[in-house]
């Protein structure tokens, strides 16, 4: 596979380099030429009537269909034409199937990812799921994969650049691999089993108020121990061996009520936080049928809005970081290891057979085992993992086969108003999520629905026996008395993934909660009475950082020590913590912070550092205010002061600076450093074609402002790349939903010879938004190009 890719590397190099001017813009031609019709028509299988798709400047498809059924076909012809790399690595991701595509000579992590997808049998629950669906729920997956297959079946352009690489033909689409992007998510924005190993591994070697520390943010209580029978754990290994589905830390949201807006009406905001990549995950649509219609944000491969609007009704989501998954030790059964110890005597294991094709090599099998508790995470990855003669188990809800989630997604985009979007919400499993929503009648809401697991004992922050029952789950707290509220006294709801109930609530949703930085600043900017929607668009883009506020005083305190030092002292003092790409304090500030909780707990945390290493400002103010003996280096015989700490990591972090921008203070810049990371995951990796379809750009914000900008410190080549943030931005106006507005990072196509690959990357970056409105008659006078789509055969596929 290595040689084929290379072959088509040289090729396209000796044809852009080599040759020519004219060979090289031939060949640029040709892929130009290779992007999907916009405008024409084309005859297509299993359509009932025409469905006009007026594709505005920016690409964004407007459908305009006679019945939703027809509307959901187009919607998967479309993300084809535009995305279909894309959805291919999101189907084989989910179904355990990318090693058939790319082998590991490129390393081990296709493999890996595989093992995990089928030992947690993520493709098997997604096709019990598609079974289980209403008829009108399975239709919408039913024509949208239809459509997908339509394009597939008549398409007469070139595949993929992708696909041409490797060689690789596409299987046609099955609604099963629409549902299995819900979920990967599940699993993304759920990840407690991650905190839970690390929780666990830094037990073996650190105090239980040393752990606290190190999460300052955790509510007081008892200290958390580790199981005795479980301290043989190798917990490393553990967390080495689980797949890496990125940040589960995500998103804004906040809506307000007609007395708090210049309309009359609520107006809703939101912008899911998450990988950032070239194409991005999201794709803008509006679908316009007699019946129903729907605009916002789609994800190719799932026929449903995930985050929009319908005619009366708007919605947004961010992750409540609730606790719903636990990790189990199970004990083997002595007598029979085809067996496992329960409160009720030993049970056999559920086991299965995974065969998993790698390229170029022979095939693996796999032998997956379910408990009680849920699937066994068993793979060459994690054997020896758990103590001899246990096994690993991973309890979650959305890894039951009855998950009902698709169906209140469906429900959600039909929901005519505040009550039906509670009744959709009754539906979902997982992830769980904070939504707020708002209809044109004036009604907003807050809701946060899942299955959240209620214990018998314990607090689901270590892992725990499963054999004694005494951790066991007993039912899931009632949807009646999950997070929520309609209509609040102070006229806005507000979620920044901040916990979203207090001390008092009856329930334990969970301990660990993301820093509440964001939600305090939004609370900070609409203090004011009203708010137009250009006013709630300008604060999306808002780069105070509270943390920096509340840090710089106690750092501040260290007497300078040489000019240089100094000199940064005093650009500090007059900053008034905005994260600006083109000033020098918020790169200061941030190489301070990265290099400052190195000095406190790198030498404490030894191999556990790395994981633990990021930009901790609660855990730096503790450290300063209530916990100094952390400044100690306990690597030297002295006794290391704060003071020491502070200056020896702000000299660290200047001398790094300087090796890497020059001795000019005044000419360093945040935004030499934090660059928004819109890499193409597959043609990023290649020589030359990295470099042209790079559309990385310098960005503002930071971990902690409401423009998020997160960064991956422990990186070090690129610890400061924006790597994480709103892909997607969009706020809604329920006096006139017309007027909502919308922003992708990269562009719409997926195709990176397509104008459309990275036209929004500036607009995006600068605040800039679009609106998805129009009928046929204003589109077309604003240049909107049209595309039908004919049926083949009218009538036979009803």
């Amino acid at each position: 596979m290595i040689r084929r890719v290379l072959v088509v590397v040289l090729a396209v190099l000796a044809l852009v380099v080599l040759v020519p001017a004219v060979g090289a813009g031939g060949f640029l031609l040709w892929m130009r030429e290779q992007a999907p019709a916009y405008s024409g028509s084309a005859s297509v299988p299993g359509l009932d009537r025409p469905v006009e798709i007026l594709r505005d400047r920016h690409a964004i498809p407007h459908i305009f269909a006679a019945t939703e059924r027809d509307a959901y076909f187009a919607l998967g012809y479309v993300h084809a034409q535009d995305r279909l790399w894309q959805m291919e690595t999101m189907r084989r991701g989910g179904a355990g199937r990318l090693s058939e595509l790319v082998g590991t000579r490129f390393g081990d992590w296709a493999l890996r990812l595989d093992r995990s997808m089928r030992t947690l049998g993520v493709y098997r629950r997604a096709e019990a799921i598609y079974e289980d669906m209403p008829p009108d729920v399975r239709g919408a997956f039913d024509s949208y994969a239809a459509g997908v297959n339509a394009w597939l079946e008549t398409h007469t352009e070139a595949l993929p650049i992708e696909f041409q690489l490797l060689r690789h033909t596409p299987e046609p689409w099955r609604p099963a691999d629409s549902v299995v992007w819900g979920k990967l998510m599940a699993l993304q924005l759920s990840g407690n089993m991650y905190d839970e190993l690390f929780r666990a591994r830094a037990l073996q070697s650190l105090s239980p108020q040393q752990v606290q520390d190190l999460f300052p943010a955790d509510p007081p209580g008892a200290p958390v121990t580790l199981a005795a029978e479980l301290q043989g754990m190798d917990l490393k290994r553990a967390l080495a061996a689980l797949p890496d589905l990125g940040f589960d830390t995500a998103s804004n949201e906040w809506v307000l009520t007609g007395k708090r807006t210049t309309t009359g009406k609520p107006i809703l905001a939101n912008d899911p936080h998450l990988g950032l990549e070239a194409p991005i995950l999201w794709y803008l649509a509006r679908i316009d049928t007699p019946n129903h219609s729907v605009a916002g944000a789609t994800i190719p491969g799932v026929p449903l809005t995930i985050l929009g609007h319908n005619r009366t009704v708007a919605w947004g989501f961010t992750t409540t970081h609730s606790d719903t998954e636990d990790l189990f030790i199970e004990k083997i059964d002595p007598q029979d290891p085809t067996r496992y110890i329960t409160p009720d005597g030993p049970k056999p294991f559920d086991t299965r057979t995974e065969t998993i094709k790698v390229a170029g090599q022979p095939d693996e099998t796999l032998t997956v085992r379910e408990t009680r508790h849920g699937p066994v995470l068993t793979s060459p990855d994690l054997a020896g993992v758990a103590p001899e003669g246990h096994v690993l188990a991973l309890a979650f809800p959305g890894l039951t086969a009855r998950d009902t989630s698709p169906e209140a997604l469906y429900r959600l985009n039909h929901a005519a108003d505040a009550e039906a979007v509670r009744e959709a919400l009754f539906l979902h499993v997982a992830p769980q999520q904070n939504v707020v929503y708002a209809d044109t009648g004036g009604t907003v809401g807050f809701l946060s629905p899942a299955l959240v697991p209620v214990r018998r004992a314990g607090d689901g922050r270590v892992p725990v026996p499963g054999w004694t029952g005494e951790y066991d789950w007993v039912g899931y707290i009632p949807f009646d008395a999950l997070p929520q509220a309609i209509d609040p006294p102070a006229g806005q709801f507000v979620n920044a993934n901040n916990a979203v109930v207090g001390p008092n609530y009856p329930y334990l949703l969970g301990s660990d909660w993301p820093d509440p930085a964001r939600a305090q600043r939004i609370g900070q900017m609409l203090e004011k009475d009203r708010f137009s929607v250009e006013d709630v668009v300008s604060q999306q883009m808002d780069t105070l950082s509270l943390p920096a506020r509340e840090l710089l005083p106690l750092l501040l305190t260290v007497p300078p020590d040489g000019k240089q030092m100094a000199e940064a002292l005093d650009l500090l003092k007059g900053w008034d913590g905005r994260m600006v790409r083109d000033r020098p304090e918020p790169l200061i500030f941030d190489w301070w912070q990265r290099e400052l909780v190195r000095t406190l707990f790198a030498d404490k945390l030894g191999t556990l550092f790395l994981p633990y290493w990021d930009l901790r400002p609660r855990a730096v103010q503790h450290v300063l205010t209530e916990a100094p003996q952390w400044c100690d280096d306990i690597t030297t015989p002295a006794k290391e002061s704060c003071a020491v700490a502070l200056a020896g990591a702000l000299k660290s972090a200047l001398a790094q600076i300087e090796r890497r921008h020059g001795p000019t203070m005044a000419s360093w810049r945040w935004g030499n450093e934090h660059k928004a990371d819109l890499t193409h995951r597959l043609l990023g990796r290649i020589p030359l074609l990295n470099q042209m379809f790079d559309l990385t750009i310098e960005t503002d914000g930071g971990a902690f402002t409401v423009n998020r900008g997160t960064t991956r410190v422990r990186d070090p080549q690129n610890p400061f790349a924006h790597v994480h943030g709103a892909g997607l931005r969009a706020v809604y106006d329920l006096s006139d939903l017309d007027n909502s507005r919308f922003m992708i990072a990269t562009g719409q196509s997926g195709n990176p010879f397509s104008p459309h690959w990275g036209d929004l990357v500036s607009r995006w970056r600068d605040g800039g938004t679009l609106r998805l409105s129009g009928d046929r008659g204003a589109l077309a006078a604003d240049g909107a190009r049209l595309f039908t789509l004919v049926p083949r055969d009218p009538g036979k596929s009803s």
